[in-house]
């Protein structure tokens, strides 16, 4: 039977009680999460009553726990796993308390979760100031009967909702998040706040059509968003600032021209259109303001991959190691080049330097004993730790792979797949972060990136660097893209241009390219961000390779 918090050390004499507590609430429309603050601080009123001694809380803000939910509850799994992997003390009972039945669970199948855990790890269930042993058969009937009332009436309330969103898209009245450039009216209807009217806001409305005309003039959507965001009056909700991405999805936002969406088709809303977006002119111009924005040849950037292998990682050996080479196109048979960041005193074409580069740092890799000693620790327990973190990489990776293919394989008989799709999404956002953590781990006990893993232990590395064709049955090898080869620069080597003898000299003379690999002196993996005190007087230069 389920016992009176009060009786409770009756029960279990000699015992001490710690607490759980969890909050959760479906809506928070303005975000501060009040009435999961309530439940917390019933249920830390409760403990202090009867001398339970909180040890942790967990809330789920803004999410419902229905099975019609369409995001996982981070803390409630979060409690599930802290009450399956804490081991139980001699002497000491957890209780997890919440609120109501329907604060844990909306789905039969998270109770049965639930359930699982404290049953196996000896935990009591709290809620409405009642407690319950789940190893009893007795507290398991009367809790199940709860998740079925929980799980019924979170179908009611989807239900109701359904119904309220088909006469708001019939009406056309607004539903969901307010509109920058919108104000609303409500009034009060059984207790509930009810839209009454969706008009324009005196102050913000004026800027949606001022950023419509910004773009049809010609202006960047960069410049619109930088001139929003000097603007007070037009500051968005809750302080957060004006970005590409929320601007463009204003500007393309047909709610301005008086239209709601409902299944992906926009029909006459209640509320007006945006002053001037009104007329002809105004929606003919929101249309361009559209096609602009749209047209899938129009480029907003040149793209963020790198297209250079040594630029803004070499240094200028006579500036010091503040000053990087930058690419940009020579002057001399416009052949692209390398030159010094600061005085734009050392030049070198780019073909040779990355040419010198790339052959040295593929033989420095063929020394396998060196590149091995330079980079990977040493120590009796690497391999073991190696060994361990891979041993449960390879089980959650399998634990995974086995609840996917549960998820897939439907059961005739109960005509049900023998694993939800929410209960593989919840599964998989657990594992997802241990199995993370367990990839780093094997990064962090070699202190090596993969990628320079594959060059020391390849028997070539000149395959893994450039790649190789397809030939004789064997297929082609890709080769490492240039983004990675900059990583792996940037870990093994720092490269230094030096002065020509004189101007105009087209061969490569001996010195005038130092590098410093890993261990040796003169590596450096990051720039200096100020000039290193000057040399002294006649150190003008290398005296050979580092």
């Amino acid at each position: 039977m389920a016992f009176d918090p009060s009786y409770l050390h009756l029960v279990f004499p000699n015992t001490q009680f710690e607490a759980l507590l969890y909050g959760r609430a479906s809506r928070d429309p303005n975000k501060r999460g009040d009435s999961v603050a309530d439940q917390l601080g019933w249920g830390r009123t409760l403990c202090r009553d009867y001398n339970w001694h909180v040890v942790e809380e967990f809330d789920d803000t803004g999410l419902s726990a229905s099975r019609h939910a369409k995001q996982a509850r981070d803390s409630f799994e979060e409690l599930l796993e802290i009450i399956e992997d804490t081991p139980a003390r001699s002497g000491v009972i957890r209780i997890v308390v919440a609120f109501e039945a329907s604060r844990y669970y909306r789905d039969l199948e998270a109770y049965v979760r639930l359930r699982a855990a404290c049953m196996s790890a000896g935990v009591l269930l709290c809620y409405k100031g009642t407690v319950y042993d789940l190893s009893r058969s007795d507290d398991r009937k009367a809790t199940a009967q709860h998740a079925i009332d929980a799980e019924a009436e979170g179908d009611d309330i989807r239900d109701r909702n359904l119904r309220t969103a088909a006469r708001t898209v019939e009406a056309g009245d607004p539903h969901g998040r307010l509109l920058f450039g919108y104000a609303r009216e409500y009034e009060t209807v059984n207790g509930q706040l009810r839209c009454v009217r969706q008009y324009e806001n005196e102050v913000t409305g004026p800027y949606v059509y001022k950023s419509l005309v910004h773009i049809d003039h010609g202006r960047s959507v960069g410049s619109l968003v930088r001139w929003l965001n000097s603007e007070a009056d037009a500051a968005r909700p809750f302080g957060y600032p004006w970005t590409a991405q929320n601007v463009r999805l204003m500007l393309l936002n047909r709610a301005y021209l008086g239209e709601r969406k409902n299944r992906g088709n926009w029909r006459p809303a209640s509320w007006p259109a945006i002053r001037g977006l009104e007329t002809p002119e105004g929606r003919a111009m929101f249309n361009r303001v559209t096609a602009l924005l749209t047209d899938p040849g129009r480029r907003t950037q040149r793209g963020s991959a790198p297209v250079h292998l040594l630029s803004l990682i070499a240094f200028c050996g006579p500036c010091g190691d503040h000053a990087l080479l930058k690419a940009r196109p020579s002057s001399t048979k416009g052949r692209p080049a390398l030159h010094c960041s600061e005085k734009r005193d050392t030049v070198i074409r780019e073909d040779v330097l990355d040419s010198y580069v790339e052959e040295a740092v593929i033989a420095w890799f063929a020394d396998k004993s060196r590149a091995t000693s330079a980079l990977v620790p040493s120590g009796d327990n690497v391999e073991a730790e190696m060994m361990a973190a891979q041993r449960r990489i390879n089980a959650y990776e399998e634990q995974l792979a086995e609840a996917k293919a549960l998820s897939e394989e439907f059961d005739e008989e109960t005509g049900r797949f023998k694993l939800s799709a929410s209960a593989f999404a919840s599964m998989e956002q657990r594992l997802a972060p241990k199995l993370e953590a367990e990839r780093k781990k094997l990064r962090e006990v070699t202190g090596v990136p993969p990628v320079l893993l594959s060059l020391i232990s390849a028997p070539d590395p000149d395959v893994v660097w450039n790649g190789a064709p397809e030939e004789d049955g064997r297929p082609a090898v890709p080769g490492l893209t240039l983004e990675q080869k900059r990583e792996v620069v940037k870990k093994v080597v720092t490269v230094r241009l030096w002065k020509a003898s004189r101007p105009g000299i087209q061969r490569l003379e001996p010195g005038r390219i130092t590098l410093s690999f890993v261990g040796e002196p003169g590596f450096r993996e990051r720039p200096l961000r100020a000039p290193e005190p000057s040399p002294a007087a006649g150190a003008e230069g290398p005296s050979g390779t580092e």
